[in-house]
């Protein structure tokens, strides 16, 4: 399996991998918001990642732009989401593969925090610990039910307990609908 950065060519392929990963209605409405996020000025930058069997995308990876509010100009974030490995190959850690490369590309760029809204049981084995009781709030109120599953990844030691505030991300994915189950 290869990772490597996304190319504008692989646009139809990462759309293929939602749609298979999510279902016909689901996944056409999540590989929309990728597309909207890859052209959206508010999200760069992003970091597109695709893996690949013999020269077949089975799976992608989004990181986009985020910030704090009150701003602060000196912590770097970035947000997770979507990821989506093709149905067969799931629960083969291709996804926490292509977690670990992300990260690892975010770390060096200069990334401190990464956000993700997603499984609590799934993301904490890849550094995400529970945001709200450390301070970071969601764009959107998450019910208490689900409050495990607002994350955050400290890529740069030090900086949680330092900063806190709500997290804005890009206008494509500061959509209500995108935020509620």
């Amino acid at each position: 399996m290869n990772i490597r950065h996304s190319t504008e060519s692989d646009r139809p392929k990462i759309t293929n991998v939602y749609i298979d990963a999510f279902g016909k209605d689901k996944g056409d409405e999540i590989a929309e918001l990728v597309n909207q996020l890859l052209d959206d000025e508010t999200a760069k930058p992003v970091l597109s990642l695709v893996a690949e069997i013999d020269g077949q995308v089975i799976g992608h990876i989004l990181f986009t732009k985020a910030y704090l509010e009150p701003e602060n100009d000196q912590v770097t974030i970035q947000i997770l989401a979507p990821l989506a490995i093709c149905t067969a190959l799931q629960s083969q850690s291709i996804g926490s593969r292509m977690i670990q490369e992300g990260l690892k590309q975010l770390k060096k760029s200069g990334v401190d925090l990464v956000f993700v809204l997603g499984h609590p049981s799934y993301y904490p084995k890849h550094g995400f610990k529970t945001a709200g009781i450390l301070g970071f709030e969601a764009l959107y109120p998450i019910p208490e039910e689900h409050a495990d599953a607002w994350m955050v990844c400290e890529l740069t030691p030090g900086v949680i307990g330092t900063v806190k505030g709500i997290v804005h991300v890009s206008k494509s994915l500061g959509q209500p609908k995108h935020w509620q189950e």
